[in-house]
């Protein structure tokens, strides 16, 4: 690998002067604030909030055991999925490889941003090979995506195969660790000053029930972690997300049952699907859902539409004829959809 930061970043991102918001300008403790054309009144949230989010940048660090000098913070994963293509895709001229199928923001992002979006396929049982994606960079390659575990297939992804796609390739690699919690294999996080190449996202949505609030984050070095913080809106985290998130930050254990609950009622829901007539194929999750191929995908969605019931129809994705992803929720939720479907398949049975 000859890996080299600066080549790949944009050149007007290179030289470009950030904005700097009066909250930038100054470190340390203040108690009269006459600076950012503030309401002195409705204290506390008539202040600005941290454009730096170091308290909570410090409370991830210790949870993560990584520095917080390579912690970005944004609105979602989304954020800094965009912020990426931003940074280091030129419009018009430079493309990413993704596999395929996989999150469909990394392709929303790359039009929106007009960088060619090259999909790799995964092999038939879901399984990476690192040749195939190496195979389809060129010069003009600034970032490859890779999601594990992936979604929609629910599956982690080799990591030596991972590592090797790291290890070869000369632009960024972005390893999206959304579901990382469920999964019995280790993050990368701990490999990451190996790898200078190497951006990896997570997030508080999914392991610690915290969807609302969007938070994500990305973990890189502190130069990638800088040109990012560069390019970002001011304020991007807003003060009540960053102080949920402080807060829910030092219920560890709690999350740490919520993971185990969702396993739990994943093996169970998994063990109860399988027995339905109207299910094919369970396809081997490391993630808090279950991807199932089924009998008629599209009819039974609208089905569990009609009962209330939202699962996710899959069925016109790359290698995914026929599937539902259905999410782990509490047994009671499991329970009612079971019920739903072996009704589904009595009545479809029948006619």
């Amino acid at each position: 690998m000859n890996f080299s930061l600066q080549n790949i970043t944009r050149k007007n991102i290179l030289t470009l002067q950030p904005y700097s918001s009066a909250r930038d300008e100054y470190t340390g403790e203040a108690s009269v604030f006459l600076d950012a054309n503030e309401n002195p009144f409705n204290a506390p949230y008539n202040r600005y909030p941290d454009p730096r989010q170091l308290a909570l940048k410090n409370q991830l660090g210790l949870i993560k055991k990584i520095s917080p000098d390579r912690i970005f913070l944004g609105n979602g994963s989304d954020e800094p999925i965009d912020l990426l293509f931003r940074a280091f895709c030129e419009p018009g001229i430079d493309n990413v490889v993704a596999i395929s199928p996989t999150y469909g923001m990394y392709r929303v992002a790359a039009d929106i941003n007009n960088i060619a979006y090259r999909e790799v396929p995964l092999e038939e049982d879901f399984s990476l090979n690192a040749d195939k994606i190496l195979a389809a960079t060129d010069s003009k390659t600034k970032m490859i995506f890779l999601c594990s575990p992936n979604n929609p297939t629910g599956n982690a992804l080799n990591q030596t195969e991972v590592v090797r796609i790291i290890s070869k390739f000369n632009g960024l690699v972005v390893l999206d660790e959304a579901y990382i919690d469920f999964c019995p294999e280790k993050t990368l996080l701990t490999n990451l000053e190996q790898y200078p190449n190497l951006v990896i996202l997570q997030t508080l949505s999914k392991a610690w029930g915290l969807a609302a609030i969007r938070l994500g984050m990305a973990f890189a070095t502190p130069e990638i972690i800088a040109i990012l913080s560069k390019i970002k809106y001011p304020y991007n985290i807003n003060q009540l997300t960053q102080e949920k998130a402080l807060k829910m930050l030092q219920l560890d254990d709690q999350k740490a049952k919520w993971v185990e609950t969702i396993l739990q009622q994943k093996a169970i829901l998994a063990k109860e699907l399988i027995k339905l007539p109207n299910v094919l194929k369970l396809f081997p999750s490391d993630a808090n859902f279950i991807l199932v191929r089924t009998t008629a995908a599209k009819m039974i969605y609208q089905e569990l539409v009609e009962r209330k019931i939202i699962v996710r129809d899959r069925s016109k994705v790359a290698l995914c004829g026929e599937a539902l992803r259905i999410t782990v929720g509490t047994e009671d939720e499991n329970r009612i959809l079971l019920v739903a479907l072996k009704e589904i398949g009595k009545i479809n049975g029948n006619k």
